[in-house]
């Protein structure tokens, strides 16, 4: 026998062991940014599915093939991670509504802000899930009802000049685009669950009650009830 070769020139059980490039397992190297990418993406998706409590430090490096050090090294741990996380999600969908009022009608106006929201939950499922939920973590950016209210705000200027023509107290806007908003809002967590009927259905339905519920307002609204505080 020479070497891993026998006299008669067969290969010995050495060399048939011995892994060939192609078997070998080919380890990518990724970037620092691309990890940071990789990650992110990683735990947008198990925070969606599992929430912040039921997601592990263990389980996103397990899922990004690293060490956990790794994912500390990123984000100093879960909390980090997570707080990233929301931020885009917030950014996202603050961006998709404020970008979407354009057209000139106040009601235009409204069929817009729902459809960017209802945009929003059909192509971000994931993030939208995260965002419903009651974060475990002090955010920046604050919570989804502080993005509601940023998104209301913008909302606010456009009921204020639509109150001003029609003799209601401007003053009274802000609660009136809350209210408008959250509507909005708690309706879309209802349809991602159901998604029926379609979008644009909702939207319509949505603006309808709004619309014509504006358009019929009292400009001194009363109780008809016993209860008057």
């Amino acid at each position: 026998m020479i070497g891993d070769v026998a006299i008669d020139g067969s290969s010995t059980n050495s060399e048939k062991n011995r892994p060939t490039p192609s078997r070998r397992a080919r380890r990518v190297r990724m970037t620092g940014k691309e990890r940071r990418e990789q990650l992110l993406d990683i735990g947008r998706t198990l925070f969606a599915e599992k929430g912040f409590e039921g997601t592990s430090v263990e389980e996103i490096a397990a899922k990004a093939g690293v060490s956990k050090p790794v994912v500390y090294e990123h984000f100093g741990g879960k909390e980090g991670l997570y707080a990233v996380v929301v931020d885009r999600e917030m950014r996202r969908l603050l961006d998709m509504v404020t970008g979407a009022l354009t057209a000139g009608h106040p009601r235009e106006l409204l069929e817009q802000a729902a459809f960017a929201l209802l945009d929003y939950i059909e192509t971000y499922t994931d993030g939208f899930r995260i965002l419903v939920r009651d974060s475990p973590v002090a955010q920046s950016t604050g919570s989804f009802a502080s993005l509601i209210s940023d998104i209301a705000t913008q909302v606010e200027d456009i009921l204020g000049l639509e109150f001003k023509a029609r003799g209601f107290d401007p003053k009274l806007a802000p609660l009136y685009a809350q209210a408008l908003v959250g509507m909005v809002a708690l309706t879309g967590q209802w349809w991602l669950d159901v998604r029926k009927p379609k979008k644009a259905e909702v939207a319509a339905h949505l603006v309808n009650l709004c619309w014509h519920g504006l358009e019929n307002l009292e400009p001194k609204p009363r109780l008809i009830g016993h209860r008057k505080n």
